[in-house]
């Protein structure tokens, strides 16, 4: 499998390039030359395999000459070893809980795959520094994933003040740790403003000679291909409870003939176009909803097929507060840049902090279940749709990691996960940087 840009003005590259390049030389995004169609008989096979089976699966045709099976199951097996179920909160309403890794965010899936990939092939030179911008919790997902792996260094950049002390804590908890691989610097601004510091990086020929750099953001195809594995997961949970109604007698119909939706909380697009991309591969999905916060440049692009990025807004499900989403030039790309094509496919939403409040108390109060802010506004997108589908929404954090704003809005206290309990219990350490290149190609060494 080779790799192509969505501008199409560089070559095609290995995996092993479009890896450690993170963004193309072009300046646009590495997408895969072509996405490979199950056959029926694969899907079908969907509820008989687990996590880690699917996840070989689905890597395999773009890693495929690159990582042997031997080590793409080792892969697989040790970053896929927790659960991700799909659990129904109300009728026909499920929650796909992607939050039981380490750090309590989606992000984990990813960013754990790709961190054994790059380690699977790195050549053992210089070591490889991954620059990561974060809103929240990528930073900490790709710091928890990179920590300790041999030849790989990681710098995270994060806007200072915008972002939960539960997600500082995660992100800045290795920075005390003499001779640790991971630092996380703050830097006043936004998430835009720190994104725009990697991307002009990453366009900087002479310090890419002296400094060899990688991303972890969605920019970088290793963090886009695994976050298809658990689209595949979620289909086969929904296949295994169909299957269970049809032998208890219901009449509830097969996987291929029900409709599904699934709705996926979005800020920079990554895991909505991983899901695009496994509809593509032949996942019955009947369609997307893309569902944000006040940051809503896609859900006007698809109601009037104009994208006018804008700054970003701060909000309370601030992982999503960007107001430039990267991937949405994936998203073209998928599409061929036809507004009427990706609209058959996606719908948008968007909701405000009022309505994300108003939410995750009535769900608490009525279903008994907890939202964090986020994972509120992909049940706010997906209760629109119709109600004979399937609906899915992606819960993408543990409502322990916004606790400041989740327990005022129930009126208790949320016990503490252990994997939360230990980044909190680290005496703070905050690195400030400032907000400008030659300061980051300080921290980098160029």
């Amino acid at each position: 499998m080779r790799f192509v840009t969505t501008s199409g003005q560089a070559p095609p590259a290995s995996l092993t390039w479009a890896l450690f390049d993170g963004l193309a030389p072009d300046g646009s995004l590495y997408v895969p030359e072509r996405i490979e169609e199950w056959p029926p008989e694969d899907i079908a096979a969907l509820p008989s395999l687990s996590l880690a089976d699917i996840g070989r699966r689905v890597l395999r045709p773009y890693l495929a000459g690159d990582i042997d099976e031997p080590t793409l199951a080792s892969i697989a097996t040790g970053a896929l070893n927790f659960p991700i179920p799909l659990v129904e909160i109300e009728p026909g309403v499920h929650a796909l809980e992607l939050f039981h890794g380490p750090t309590l965010a989606f992000k984990d899936v990813a960013a754990r795959v790709m961190a054994r990939i790059m380690s699977a092939l790195h050549d053992g030179g210089d070591p490889t520094t991954i620059l990561v911008a974060t809103s929240g919790d990528t930073g900490g997902a790709v710091g928890h994933a990179f920590h300790d792996v041999p030849h790989m260094r990681v710098v995270i950049l994060y806007p200072q003040g915008r972002i939960s002390p539960t997600q500082e804590a995660q992100l800045t908890m290795f920075n005390g740790d003499e001779g640790s691989n991971v630092r996380a610097h703050a830097l006043a601004g936004s998430f835009d403003d720190a994104q725009g510091l990697v991307k002009a990086v990453f366009a900087d020929a002479a310090l890419l000679r002296r400094v060899r750099l990688s991303s972890a953001n969605s920019i970088n195809i290793g963090r886009l291909l695994p976050q298809m594995i658990y689209y595949f997961h979620a289909v086969a949970q929904l296949m295994r409870l169909w299957r269970q109604d049809a032998s208890g007698g219901t009449s509830r119909p097969d996987a291929f003939a029900r409709p599904s939706i699934f709705c996926t909380p979005s800020g920079n697009f990554g895991n909505l176009t991983a899901g695009l991309m496994a509809k593509r591969a032949g996942l019955p999905i009947s369609s997307f909803v893309a569902a944000t916060n006040a940051n809503d440049v896609v859900p006007i692009y698809l109601r009037t097929g104009r994208f006018e990025p804008r700054p970003s807004i701060q909000t309370i499900a601030n992982a999503m507060d960007v107001g430039n989403p990267s991937n949405f030039d994936r998203m073209l790309w998928l599409y061929g840049g036809r507004h009427a094509a990706m609209s058959r496919d996606l719908a948008g939403s968007s909701h405000d902090d009022a309505e994300v409040r108003a939410t995750i108390r009535r769900v608490w109060e009525t279903r008994g279940y907890l939202l964090d802010p986020h994972s509120a506004i992909g049940y706010l997108g997906v209760r629109q749709q119709r109600a004979d589908a399937a609906r899915v929404f992606l819960a993408t954090a543990h409502p322990a990691k916004f606790g400041e704003i989740v327990e005022p809005i129930i009126g208790r206290a949320i016990p503490t996960p252990p994997a939360l309990a230990e980044a909190l219990a680290r005496p703070p350490h905050v690195l400030t940087m400032e907000r400008s290149l030659s300061a980051l190609k300080g921290v980098l060494g160029g």
